[in-house]
C-alpha cells in the first residue's frame, strides 16, 4: 500500500474516510472473522453479525457518554427520512412543533414537518443569508419539540452551544454533519439523528439516540418500518438492516476511540479548522468566508474568490493537486472545504498551501 495515491478527499457527503478502517476494511472483505464469507453476506441474525451491531452501538455509548435511559438504533433512509419519522413519531394531533432554521437543512426539515400537521420556525436566519446563528428564539411552550440543525452542510454554519428550550419541550437534533466529532451532553436531548457519511460512515445508515420516555409518545398503527417503539424493541433488526454500512460505522468509533476519544478529535478538528480560517481572514479579503466568526462550522468552511471565474480556476487547478471535493454547493456558490474527523492536519496544510499559492498567481 506504500505506493498507493489518496486524494485530499474534502466532499461534503459521502466524505473522507479514515485509511486505517478502509484497510481493515478491506482486509476482512472476503473472509469476516473466519466465517469464509464477506460481512455483507452472513446472516443479520448470525452471532457474528449481532457482535458487530452490539458493539458499535456499545463504542459510540462510550465515545458519546450516553446514559442508559437511550435507546441507539441504526436505521435506513438517510436523515432527509427523520424529517418525516420524527413528527409521525414524536407529534401529537393537533400539537405543533418548533424549528430552528439556519440553513438549507432545517428550512427542509421544516417544510416535511408541516406536510403531516403544524409547525413553526421559532428563528429564520435566512434574511441574513444563513450566515448566523439566531440570537434569540420565538419559542411555543406547548411545542411537541424544538428541532435544530447542529451543523448546516451547506452554508457552514455550526452551533457550539445547544439552543434552550422551554420547560417540559424536548430538544432534538439532526446532527449528520458534525457527529462525533466533539464531545456534547446527551442528557440535553430528547433526540439526535445523524446520517453517517459525513464523520461516521458510508451513505446507507443513520444512527438515532432517543430518551426512552419519547417511545411512549410513538402512535398506535404507524408503518412499522416508520415507527420508533418497533425498531427500538427489535435493536434495528426488525428487517435486513444495512449490514455492511453498520459494519464500517463501527470501526470508525473504534478509529475514533483509538485517537483518543472526541476530546481528541474535536483538538484537531480546530487545529484543522483553525488553518484554513486563517488562510481566509489573512488573504486581505481574496478569500472570503460566508458564516460570521462566531458561527464558523468547523466541519464545512464555504468560501467565495473576487469572481466565479476565479473559483472555476480554483476548482480546476485544486484537482490537478489531487484537492477533490471544493466546489460549494450551488444555493451558495464558491468554494467548500469540508474537514471532517479522517481529513488529517496534513492534507489541510496542502490545501492552505495551495490557497496561497493560487492568491499570489491571481490576486
Amino acid at each position: 500500500m506504500s505506493d498507493l495515491k489518496r486524494a485530499h478527499n474534502f466532499n461534503p457527503g459521502p466524505g473522507v474516510l479514515p485509511l486505517e478502517v478502509l484497510q481493515e476494511a478491506q482486509a476482512e472483505l472476503l473472509d469476516f472473522k473466519g466465517t469464509g464469507m464477506s460481512v455483507m453476506e452472513i446472516s443479520h441474525r448470525s452471532k457474528e453479525f449481532e457482535a458487530v451491531i452490539q458493539t458499535a452501538e456499545a463504542d459510540l455509548r462510550e465515545l458519546l457518554g450516553i446514559p442508559a435511559n437511550y435507546k441507539v438504533m441504526f436505521l435506513q433512509g438517510g436523515a432527509t427520512l427523520q424529517f418525516t419519522m420524527l413528527p409521525m413519531n414524536l407529534r401529537p394531533a393537533d400539537v405543533s412543533a418548533d424549528y430552528v432554521v439556519t440553513g438549507s437543512w432545517s428550512k427542509i426539515a421544516l417544510k416535511e414537518a408541516k406536510k403531516l400537521g403544524t409547525a413553526r420556525a421559532a428563528a429564520n436566519t435566512e434574511a441574513d443569508g444563513f450566515n448566523c446563528i439566531p440570537a434569540s428564539l420565538d419559542l411555543d411552550p406547548k411545542a411537541a419539540y424544538l428541532h435544530f440543525t447542529s451543523n448546516e452542510t451547506i452554508h457552514g454554519v455550526e452551533f457550539f452551544n445547544e439552543p434552550t428550550s422551554l420547560a417540559g419541550v424536548p430538544l432534538v437534533c439532526d446532527t449528520s454533519s458534525n457527529f462525533i466529532s466533539r464531545p456534547i451532553d446527551i442528557s440535553k436531548y430528547a433526540m439526535l439523528y445523524a446520517g453517517a457519511q459525513k464523520n461516521a460512515g458510508p451513505s446507507g445508515v443513520t444512527v438515532i439516540i432517543i430518551r426512552d420516555d419519547m417511545l411512549e409518545r410513538v402512535p398506535a398503527n404507524l408503518p412499522v418500518m416508520l415507527d420508533y417503539k418497533t425498531l427500538a424493541e427489535s435493536g434495528s433488526l426488525h428487517n435486513t438492516p444495512p449490514s455492511f454500512a453498520i459494519y464500517m460505522v463501527g470501526l470508525v468509533f473504534k478509529w475514533a476511540k483509538k485517537q483518543g476519544g472526541l476530546a481528541a478529535v474535536e483538538k484537531n478538528n480546530r487545529v484543522k479548522a483553525g488553518l484554513v480560517y486563517s488562510a481566509i481572514d489573512e488573504s486581505g479579503g481574496f478569500y472570503r468566508g460566508h458564516a460570521k466568526p462566531e458561527a464558523r462550522s468547523l466541519m464545512n468552511i464555504p468560501f467565495r474568490l473576487p469572481s466565479e471565474e476565479l473559483e472555476d480556476t480554483f476548482a480546476k487547478e485544486a484537482k490537478k493537486e489531487n484537492l477533490i471535493g471544493l466546489k460549494g454547493h450551488r444555493s451558495v456558490g464558491g468554494m467548500r472545504a469540508s474537514i471532517y474527523n479522517a481529513m488529517d492536519i496534513a492534507g489541510t496544510q496542502t490545501l492552505v498551501g495551495f490557497m496561497k499559492e493560487f492568491q499570489k498567481k491571481n490576486g
